[in-house]
């Protein structure tokens, strides 16, 4: 706008124009601007579908470019190129049907700017010349319309192929990360994310428990009933577990009917009452096969607490021999690792061998 402004004055004082009517549209054309300008730096069009009122801009553009066709007398020529200039400007915020009706709306106030220098002025140029002018006005408009478009085509394009190679990768990253049978997070997962609970804990000097669960007779059912079975008695487990874990418990898939649970910022005697919860719930739970016969199962559990200085690795050993140790006093309760934690102390014999 600054530079159709100070072309139409150079115009004016050139007399390739009366410098009146240019006057007063650079003035109104200037005010325009700076109103737009302070609208958009004040933050108040933030909440506005378009913070940039991008269509009515245009819109105005168009106007003040047609009125300064009117008075630009022998130097019409010059705002011809900028037609093309002022539909570009729509690429990013407008829409396929807003840039077509910008494209109508100017071809309409192009041809009454026409009739105007024809009928309404003196210097209105030879019909050959005035001819001449429209038909570069139409192919300028029709072109950086078709020019808008394309780029905002593309423009779609890319944005649609990144929001599916997003989601591309976020299906990648599941499937890295969650067992595609339960929809748990898997064994690679769990061991990373332990990795790092087990450095947070040291250093915050916060309780964290770690307890290995592990279907009792799974074997037997895959024998009995199939594997198909096998897999909706691992699906349902993993549904009546979650039921009893908080938001800040990580349940995973450590492998076959085997499973990791982390309970961290959680104390001994709260851990024993989240897993007997856990333990009863597994137990009535009971899967309803075809025939009304029933599979029931039941879960040992082996937990143990972080140590102070204690690796990840060394965690892991001592919940799996709480867990061995659950299997052989017979199977469908909860063992505490040795050293015995404070989780033992306060639970009675069938809740914690």
């Amino acid at each position: 706008m600054a530079a159709s402004i100070v072309s139409m004055e150079w115009v004016a004082a050139a007399d390739l124009a009366q410098a009146r009517p240019v006057h007063w549209w650079a003035l109104a054309s200037g005010l325009w601007a700076l109103v737009c300008f302070a609208l958009i730096r004040s933050g108040r069009t933030r909440r506005w579908r378009d913070p940039a009122f991008t269509a009515v801009q245009i819109g105005a553009a168009f106007t003040s470019n047609a009125a300064a066709y009117v008075i630009a007398g022998q130097a019409r020529g010059i705002v011809l190129p900028l037609l093309a200039l002022v539909m570009v400007f729509g690429v990013f915020n407008l829409s396929e049907r807003q840039i077509k009706a910008l494209l109508a709306y100017s071809l309409t106030l192009y041809a009454v700017a026409g009739a105007v220098i024809q009928w309404g002025t003196q210097d209105a140029p030879a019909p050959a010349l005035a001819t001449v002018y429209m038909l570069a006005v139409i192919v300028v408009l029709t072109s950086s319309t078709v020019l808008a478009l394309r780029i905002r085509a593309m423009r779609q394009l890319l944005k649609r192929q990144k929001q599916e190679l997003a989601s591309a990768v976020r299906h990648i990253h599941a499937l890295a990360t969650r067992d595609e049978l339960t929809g748990l997070p898997n064994r690679r997962y769990m061991q990373e994310a332990l990795r790092v609970a087990c450095l947070s804990a040291q250093r915050s000097r916060r309780p964290l428990l770690l307890a290995q669960l592990d279907l009792d007779h799974f074997k037997q059912i895959n024998d009995t009933h199939g594997h198909a079975v096998g897999d909706q008695v691992l699906k349902a487990f993993a549904a009546a577990a979650q039921k009893s874990l908080r938001a800040s418990d990580v349940l995973a898939r450590w492998g076959g009917e085997e499973f990791v649970l982390m309970l961290v910022d959680t104390t001994p005697e709260q851990g024993r009452r989240l897993l007997e919860r856990l333990r009863a719930a597994v137990a009535d739970a009971a899967l309803t096969l075809e025939g009304g016969v029933r599979v029931a199962v039941t879960v040992s559990i082996g937990v143990a607490l972080l140590g102070g200085d204690e690796a990840c690795g060394a965690l892991l050993k001592r919940s799996d021999d709480a867990l061995y140790r659950a299997k052989r006093l017979g199977r469908d309760r909860i063992a505490c690792a040795e050293p015995a934690p404070p989780v033992c102390a306060a639970a009675d014999a069938a809740a914690c061998a």
